[in-house]
């Protein structure tokens, strides 16, 4: 399988073209014994008997790299005792390569097993997929969002594993912007999509072991598959992602750390018409529309003293960017915005803030800012767009999740 390297290579160079930079802000490579040991290490360096001589199906992309960079699947290749059979990406591809919605089919790729996209026309894997599989094993980075589409394809893969009766296998990762902090509504199930298909909120507070746990646990999903999850070793749920000592974790379409950070409460302005900063180089880090008065906005929004965060204007027009953004909202128009600066991320309430910028804009632009109920309600996950009625918004009073977090207790995995 040595030979497979090179041309492995040369697809993850091909496929590095965007312009913006993906990888996450991190610190440098550590030799601190406290440094975080990812499940994907967990497994090859201690549990390796758990795939040996058996046939794998892998769940990831680009995300899937160990703690010197390398990808999952190049280390299952190469391992003389384990059978890589079929590969399966969620939304975004493999490599990465995929704008946000945009589906993709794959050839067979050189002499890798075959690749099939779980996004688009086809979620989740079929039975002929799975035709002599022994395990299934999933191996993606999360943003800990409810809406980020990967969880709901590690659910739709469980629901497939315990129908055909195959073991699953989390390799457990980091919440990037840490796991004991939690936002926003609990989805109704009554409003149950692709976007969000469980009863957690909005920013959820979990590794992706401990929520896959959670799924099963709580009847989320239908069946019950053998789930193992691959625990991390000295994980902290009070750690950003870049104090754990971890090298080269990527993340799709996130040019830095505070964009995952900005992102559970930011993307909620995908549901108007505004644009939220696709098509540009700070991609939910800023918000405009050509009729805004970002100066006299600006001042509004910082009037409000939200913690952790500070609103300057900024004009800027956004392209297509290859990969990353398709057709933005006002593409090519000049839009004048507002530029969100974190200025303490301990305290920054990324769900809090996304709705009170949303209730601001509805009151200074009544006949020019325009809400789709319905993708609202889907981002959301409540009927309960009368919050945006009130200024400012105090999410713990509206939503103070107490069931959710006594249930999650359950589930925890970690200190």
């Amino acid at each position: 399988m040595k030979s497979l390297i090179p041309c492995l290579l040369i697809l993850l160079l091909g496929c590095s073209g965007n312009k913006i930079n993906n990888t996450f802000e991190r610190g440098s490579v550590s030799d601190d014994p406290q440094s975080v040991i990812l499940g994907l290490d967990v497994l090859f360096d201690e549990k390796i008997n758990l795939i040996k001589n058996k046939n794998i199906a892998l769940v990831t992309n680009q995300s899937g790299v160990d703690k010197e960079g390398r990808s999952n699947y190049l280390k299952f290749l190469e391992h003389e005792n384990v059978n890589l059979k079929v590969i399966f990406s969620p939304e975004h591809g493999l490599f990465g390569e995929a704008a946000a919605g945009e589906k993709l089919d794959y050839d067979k790729l050189n002499d890798m097993p075959q690749v099939i996209s779980l996004y688009g026309n086809k979620k989740r894997p079929s039975k002929n997929d799975l035709k002599d599989i022994d395990i299934i094993v999933y191996d993606v980075q999360d943003v800990g969002a409810r809406f980020y589409t990967y969880i709901t394809t590690l659910g739709y893969v469980m629901e497939v594993a315990s129908q055909a009766k195959i073991k699953i296998i989390v390799l457990d990762r980091p919440n990037p912007i840490k796991g004991n902090l939690i936002e926003g509504p609990l989805l109704n199930m009554d409003y149950q999509s692709f976007v969000g298909n469980y009863p957690i909120p909005i920013r959820y507070g979990l590794s992706i072991g401990e929520l896959a746990k959670m799924m099963v646990g709580e009847k989320w999903i239908k069946g019950a598959p053998k789930l193992s999850v691959i625990k991390m070793k000295n994980w902290k749920r009070n750690q950003w992602y870049d104090e754990t000592g971890l090298l080269g974790s990527s993340l799709p379409k996130y040019p830095d750390l505070n964009t995952a950070l900005i992102y559970p409460g930011m993307c909620l302005l995908e549901a108007t018409n505004i644009n939220e900063g696709r098509g540009t180089d700070k991609p939910f880090k800023r918000f405009g529309a050509p009729w805004i008065d970002n100066a006299k906005l600006s001042n509004r929004l910082n009037e409000l003293k939200m913690p952790g965060v500070e609103f300057k204007p900024v004009t800027y027009i956004p392209t297509d960017i290859d990969g990353m953004a398709i057709n933005p909202t006002f593409k090519n128009k000049i839009c004048k915005g507002i530029e969100i600066k974190i200025i303490d991320r301990d305290i920054y309430q990324s769900v809090q803030i996304g709705l009170n910028i949303i209730s601001i804009l509805r009151d200074e632009y009544p006949n020019k800012f325009v809400i789709n109920d319905k993708r609202m309600i889907s981002l959301l996950g409540v009927d309960e767009l009368n919050i945006f009625n009130k200024m400012p918004i105090d999410l713990k009073s509206i939503f103070p999740n107490i069931d959710f977090i006594e249930t999650s207790k359950k589930y925890i995995l970690y200190n």
